[in-house]
């Protein structure tokens, strides 16, 4: 391990640790006063950023990974902040509770899964079920952006929380079962759905000045941390379309007698 002069920071080589091992080695750092730490040669090790307990609650730290994390990357993140320089696998943010996540590449399925808070941005493409059971809480409200598209059942059961879809690339939104059972939050899509794709718990509405409002701040966010060659101008020049839940309770006929 290296300590920078400027802030604590600290490195380690994952190139010939398992996952236990890696994620007991971050544990380490943090419980040693680390502010940033930077994770080289990562090969698929998961749970990356599940341990991150520290004395001090209101030490944060800041990961960077070079290579491909495996799954459930910040799972259970409370506050601190992950940047992957290249793509993720599954599950990236389940259950986050608070803090930030980057990739610089593309994310399996169920990114997001039952996040409660914080944001996640990824610049490229995601898989199956992104989103699903995302919920805020507490007045945490979660924030998915991804860059390009989504594959099916995009906001499964979702239920608070904001998701947004930029298209980025010209890539066509394939993605069907958008929103199914959908009851609560938002989804802004850039770009054309029909409405074959759409589950039948959602309905498309017209953006209002808070929704401009919303895409303004969030599509700056994800401008200021990539090189996407685009700028928020341009992005928020294309029309979006709001999908929104027609229904609190789509199975409650199914569950209460």
């Amino acid at each position: 391990m290296k300590t920078g002069e400027e802030v604590n920071e600290m490195e380690i080589d994952a190139s010939k640790l398992t996952h236990k091992e890696l994620n007991d080695a971050i544990r380490n750092c943090v419980l040693e006063g680390a502010e940033r730490i930077i994770l080289r040669n990562v090969y698929g090790q998961r749970y990356i950023g599940t341990r991150l307990y520290s004395p001090n609650p209101d030490n944060k730290v800041e990961i960077e990974i070079f290579g491909t994390p495996g799954n459930d990357l910040g799972a259970f993140l409370n506050g601190h902040r992950i940047i992957v320089h290249g793509n993720a696998q599954d599950g990236v943010g389940n259950t986050m509770d608070d803090g930030e996540i980057m990739v610089e590449g593309r994310a399996g399925d169920i990114v997001g899964m039952s996040m409660r808070g914080g944001k996640i941005f990824i610049r490229d493409s995601v898989g199956y079920r992104a989103a699903m059971h995302m919920k805020g809480y507490s007045g945490k409200k979660p924030v998915l952006v991804i860059g390009g598209t989504a594959q099916d059942f995009l906001g499964e059961y979702m239920a608070g929380g904001i998701v947004i879809l930029l298209g980025l690339g010209n890539v066509s939104h394939k993605a069907n079962f958008i929103g199914t059972g959908m009851h609560g939050g938002v989804i802004y899509i850039r770009g054309e759905v029909e409405k074959y794709q759409l589950g039948k718990e959602v309905g498309v509405l017209k953006l209002e000045d808070k929704d401009e409002e919303i895409l303004e701040k969030y599509v700056r966010e994800f401008t200021n941390y990539f090189d996407l060659g685009i700028s928020q101008k341009e992005i928020l020049s294309e029309e979006f379309i709001k999908l929104l839940p027609v229904s609190k309770r789509p199975y409650g006929r199914v569950y209460a007698y």
